[in-house]
């Protein structure tokens, strides 16, 4: 766990893949085209006390839908990129953008199409149902299924590594 926390500690960017990390994975499909997907408000709520601790948070996703947005707006994440087929090269474009190392970006994943940026992430992060690779590849799994705790999960863990979990945490005291 040293090693994790040590990881963790040096993280100033947070990549998220969006089904199956912060939602269940499942898709909800109206008769008119238009999709659904349920978010965890816990998951939000940890996502914006970490950004209110300084670390950037990026969303990297296959997929496109409308209500991606609107949840990533109403949680002020800015760095949002949708329909990626190649993660991989996104994310070597923020990278590059935020003039980061590997070593200070953590990266959330759960499925075999997030494996090429999780093998380059300073501190890759499965969550508990990720597909066997997954797990095999990353440094920490969460105690969390994707959309059901998972990024609360590692929110606190990178508070916690970097000494801010409990300032965060006083304000509801």
């Amino acid at each position: 766990m040293r090693d994790i926390l040590e990881r963790a500690s040096r993280i100033r960017l947070a990549i998220f893949d969006v089904d199956g990390v912060l939602t269940d994975g499942s898709l909800y499909i109206g008769d008119d085209g238009q999709e659904y997907k349920a978010f965890n408000s816990r998951d939000g709520h940890g996502m914006v006390l970490l950004r209110q601790t300084g670390v950037t948070l990026a969303i990297i996703t296959g997929r496109t839908s409308a209500v991606v947005g609107i949840r990533m707006a109403s949680l002020g994440i800015n760095h949002v990129y949708q329909g990626i087929q190649d993660k991989l090269a996104t994310y070597e474009e923020l990278k590059q953008t935020l003039g980061l190392t590997d070593e200070a970006i953590a990266y959330v994943g759960d499925d075999v199409v997030d494996l090429p940026v999780l093998r380059r992430a300073g501190l890759a992060v499965a969550v508990a149902d990720a597909h066997p690779l997954v797990q095999r590849h990353a440094h920490w799994r969460t105690a969390s299924a994707g959309g059901r705790g998972a990024a609360r999960d590692f929110c606190e863990l990178l508070m916690e590594a970097q000494g801010t979990l409990d300032t965060m945490m006083a304000r509801y005291f």
